[in-house]
């Protein structure tokens, strides 16, 4: 599907500017092994990213995406994990391939850019700030910066509104079923990345807009 040229780009975090699966399997890992159970190793925690920690933790300790933990086994190790996320934001972390320059051509195309996350702020802003990115966007809504966080549209209507743009002049580049029934129930153009996280899932078979390999396609594409 053609792309209709934006006034606002959204972008995502994790699975689309960042890897960040490298530090989360560490922590959770650390986590495991800190509360006297197996680690899980990092091919199933990248399945397990994209809804926040709390979401994480909790399917690190069912060992599955869908499931619920005891309430004890969830207080005692989602504080444990808090407080090895904060010292392994970055450590492990980097941007993909592709988004330096991709976030380059965006700027300097003039286009206006925020990023959305589900990401703690605690979190987001550091690790933003650690990979040499943070200034590239005008606006950064984390997961705990509104009453709602994606899949609901609150996040990119929020947005659209700081900017005083239509929600059919924005598009939201993610790599998660999150991000298309956000963009989706907001109005937003969508386009994905493949190499993201979608929980080990092929993000085309969620129909978004587009499906890019690397944001050095931006260009051609918008």
């Amino acid at each position: 599907m053609a792309i209709t040229k934006p006034e606002m780009i959204l972008i995502d975090v994790d699975g689309t500017l960042v890897d960040s699966v490298p530090d989360l399997a560490y922590c959770v890992d650390e986590m495991m092994q800190q509360i006297g159970r197996p680690p899980h190793g990092s091919d199933k925690v990248r399945d397990w990213v994209g809804n926040g920690v709390e979401r994480l933790v909790r399917r690190a300790l069912v060992g599955r995406l869908v499931g619920e933990p005891a309430d004890e086994d969830f207080e005692k190790a989602y504080p444990i994990f808090l407080d090895l996320y904060a010292e392994n934001t970055s450590k492990r972390s980097s941007l993909y391939d592709g988004v330096a320059e991709g976030l380059e051509y965006m700027k300097s195309a003039g286009y206006r850019l925020g990023c959305v996350t589900n990401k703690a702020e605690q979190f987001t802003l550091p690790l933003l700030a650690d990979l040499g990115i943070a200034d590239r966007f005008e606006v950064t809504i984390s997961g705990d910066t509104l009453t709602k966080k994606k899949p609901e549209p609150m996040p990119l209507l929020h947005a659209a509104e700081f900017f005083g743009i239509e929600p059919g002049n924005a598009l939201m580049l993610g790599d998660s079923i999150s991000d298309i029934k956000a963009a989706r129930a907001a109005g937003f153009q969508i386009i994905c990345m493949s190499y993201g996280y979608n929980h080990g899932e092929d993000i085309r078979n969620y129909d978004p807009d587009l499906v890019i390999d690397s944001m050095v396609e931006l260009k051609s594409v918008l």
